[in-house]
């Protein structure tokens, strides 16, 4: 999966990170905090801070103890809460974080790991809106599904 933009959830105004599949026509949206959105769009963006941000900041520790990301994984969506887990390797052990997929995106971008999604949590996500008796949101899932790359536009907080 590749972040395809960040945007504004037109009915609760909170941030939505757009995942979208490289090969195929999966999008995943997955509603992140503020604080994790402006992280996700500083890099995004390349903006440079004065200082290092939170994300920056695990980056250079895990420069500095000389460990690679692998990858991120968003592994379950379980009562309307989407999890991850960030793989890495560190002097030949394979150690696995669990994480925040906000906090997990916003590192893969930094340090230019791959992003992967379980099918199962596709798969849950589209049974849930499916299912859901809230129509907005089937509709936000149909006006995601549909965007393009001129439709994700820079995000503005």
């Amino acid at each position: 999966m590749k972040i395809r933009g960040l945007m504004m959830d037109p009915v609760t105004n909170m941030p939505i990170v757009i995942l979208k599949d490289t090969s195929g026509d999966a999008v995943l949206p997955i509603w992140v905090g503020i604080y994790e959105a402006n992280a996700i769009a500083l890099e995004i963006e390349k903006v440079t801070t004065p200082r290092p941000m939170t994300h920056d900041l695990i980056k250079n520790v895990l420069v500095g103890l000389d460990t690679q990301v692998h990858k991120v994984v968003v592994t379950e969506l379980r009562e309307d809460t989407f999890y991850a887990v960030i793989w890495m390797e560190r002097q030949g052990n394979v150690i696995s974080i669990d994480s925040r997929p906000s906090d997990a995106l916003a590192l893969a971008l930094r340090v230019d790991c791959p992003i992967f999604v379980e099918d199962d949590v596709l798969k849950t996500s589209k049974q849930a809106a499916n299912v859901s008796d809230r129509v907005t949101s089937e509709e936000l899932r149909k006006y995601l599904e549909g965007l393009n790359d001129e439709d994700l536009g820079r995000y503005k907080m």
